[in-house]
């Protein structure tokens, strides 16, 4: 499980929006800005969807091998970055949602009830990041 270092936990819980990356079918890249959450105890990423979105059909796609499919957050404030690389899968338990949505208003603001709100969840094993997050 990835561990972030202080300076990357600070940057998490700040309020940015993020690029999330996922595979369409013929490989190419879907990027589309998304709001997050960084679970330090669980090592993973929360982002809510909905159930017909683009980036959750993608998540649900393994790869041409059978490998689990792999996606990206990166978030940027001005020359600061950091990128969370991982499996991605989409998850639909009523607890999970409700996670995700509490998580999401601490750190953004309240959602509304949507009951085709599914959850993406990304488990890093890559981090990458700016040379002062890198340490």
């Amino acid at each position: 499980m990835i561990r972030l270092n202080p300076e990357q936990l600070v940057f998490v819980t700040e309020r940015h929006l993020a690029t999330l990356t996922t595979l369409r079918a013929d490989g190419t890249p879907h990027v589309v800005p998304v709001a997050y959450t960084w679970d330090a105890e669980d090592g993973v990423v929360r982002i809510t969807a909905r159930r017909t979105s683009v980036k959750a059909r993608n998540a649900r796609r393994r790869g041409p091998d059978g490998a689990p499919p792999r996606a990206a957050v990166c978030q940027v404030d001005g020359g600061r970055w950091m990128t969370l690389e991982g499996t991605i899968t989409v998850v639909e338990d009523a607890d999970e949602v409700a996670e995700a949505v509490r998580r999401y208003a601490k750190r953004f603001r309240q959602l509304q009830h949507d009951p085709d709100r599914i959850v993406l969840r990304l488990t890093p094993d890559r981090v990458m990041a700016s040379a002062y997050m890198s340490s």
